[in-house]
């Protein structure tokens, strides 16, 4: 399954309004819940922070890639949150994270998780498709970024 597939406005939520790594996942899960993606709002939040505890998803670049697997979800689910002012997420280059791509994929499935990875990887080589989503000034702007990549 590509990215693209999994893009959609109500999965987009620009500007986030939290200002720490546990507001920036409760916010995302909440995004996934209110675009009917997910029921479980606790069982999701809880793979998520489970997995979080275990080693940051900050990475480099401003971008940031909570993610986990659960029951909750039967098949890949994403979430995407744009911080331009940036948040502390732990990041591997001790800088704050500006873009967040949360998935969650069902335990029993690895290959679209592991292929959705790739493609934010991907995506993190272009500095300026990273810097023109975090200048985004709506979903349906981000959605265009995002489908032209």
């Amino acid at each position: 399954m590509a990215l693209v597939d999994l893009i959609s406005p109500d999965i987009i939520k620009i500007p986030l309004q939290s200002s720490n790594k546990p507001e920036v996942l409760r916010e995302l899960v909440h995004v996934l819940k209110d675009s009917g993606r997910i029921d479980d709002y606790d069982g999701v939040l809880e793979a998520i922070k489970a997995r979080e505890e275990k080693q940051s998803t900050g990475l480099e670049s401003g971008i940031a890639v909570p993610h986990a697997k659960s029951p909750a979800v039967a098949s890949l689910k994403m979430a995407i949150g744009i911080a331009p002012q940036g948040i502390e997420f732990n990041a591997m280059d001790g800088n704050p994270s500006t873009l967040f791509f949360m998935l969650v994929a069902p335990p029993d499935q690895s290959g679209p998780h592991v292929e959705a990875l790739a493609e934010i990887a991907k995506l993190a080589q272009s500095k300026a498709v990273l810097k023109a989503l975090v200048n985004a000034d709506s979903a349906e702007e981000v959605v265009e970024l995002l489908v032209e990549e």
